[in-house]
């Protein structure tokens, strides 16, 4: 085994999009963190499960667990909403006041079975406008090549996540502190914070590699009492160039990802062994 680091940071998010909490310690199941991504946010206007790439408005919304890092097979968060109003995600009312927060009708859903594929379904392109919706929703220029997405499990042509999830690909994101240091020295007037990339995982590396998690690609990796495997490259959605809470809009951070790393930033993980982890813990290649 050879050490790479450290985990600085543990994040959770109980509803896709928004907001989430930083913890000092999660256990790690063959779903990722416990309890990270069980909401999600439908658009009953496109009817499909959406994020903030087409509702930049949840990032100013936040979720959370009361009952701490031991949930239930069902857990609920509570939301904070723009104007500071609280609420539960399961409350009679939920979906009505995010709905006037976000100024779109939507509804708010726990994960359904992987049976109930309708729910899952992608909201169709534009077939005429097709190549341009991606590139919007990529935030590439005419000039910038488009994401790679061959990597992505073949599902997500037709689904917004993966069947019974509400992941976009792979249960763990995982970003390095050199990733990001790196990134900023490319687009120095940026504010540049993890916070925009949305890891559950933000380590403190010990490797002189400017993007470390990349050559771990295909590796297995011991993160405190779990086993991830590192799947991929993450590409980068618009979400990063977004502006929420402190941090302002900027199309730039897109322009130096696509220069710098053909616009991806993070690794995707699946989950080998479950267990727990903590801030603190060893992060070592096996």
């Amino acid at each position: 085994m050879t050490q790479v680091g450290r985990v600085a940071e543990i994040c959770r998010y109980p509803v896709k999009s928004m907001g989430g909490e930083s913890l000092r310690e999660c256990e790690i199941g063959a779903g990722g963190l416990l309890g990270d991504r069980t909401w999600a946010v439908r658009d009953e206007g496109r009817g499909a499960i959406e994020g903030a790439r087409t509702i930049p408005s949840l990032l100013d919304c936040n979720a959370r667990y009361l009952e701490g890092a031991s949930l239930g097979d069902a857990p609920v968060p509570h939301l904070t909403l723009p104007d500071g109003a609280t609420l539960r995600a399961d409350e009679p009312d939920a979906a009505k006041r995010l709905s006037e927060a976000l100024g779109l009708d939507v509804t708010l859903w726990p994960r359904l079975p992987a049976s109930d594929l309708d729910h899952y379904r992608r909201a169709p392109l534009d077939p005429s406008r097709a190549r341009e919706q991606i590139r919007v929703m990529f935030a590439r220029e005419p000039d910038e090549p488009m994401p790679d997405l061959s990597q992505f499990p073949p599902e997500l042509m037709q689904f917004a996540t993966m069947p019974g999830t509400y992941f976009d690909a792979y249960p763990m994101l995982v970003l390095t502190d050199r990733s990001l240091s790196t990134l900023a020295k490319a687009s120095p007037d940026s504010k540049m914070d993890a916070r925009r990339f949305r890891p559950n995982l933000l380590i403190e590396s010990s490797e002189d590699a400017p993007y470390p998690e990349f050559e771990w690609t295909g590796r297995r990796v011991r993160v405190g009492g779990a086993v991830i495997r590192i799947e991929s490259p993450a590409p980068r959605c618009r979400i990063p160039t977004l502006g929420f809470a402190d941090l302002p809009k900027d199309p730039l951070i897109m322009r130096a990802l696509v220069r710098e790393t053909q616009g991806n930033l993070g690794s995707y993980a699946s989950v080998e062994e479950a267990g727990m982890v903590r801030t603190g813990d060893p992060v070592e290649l096996l």
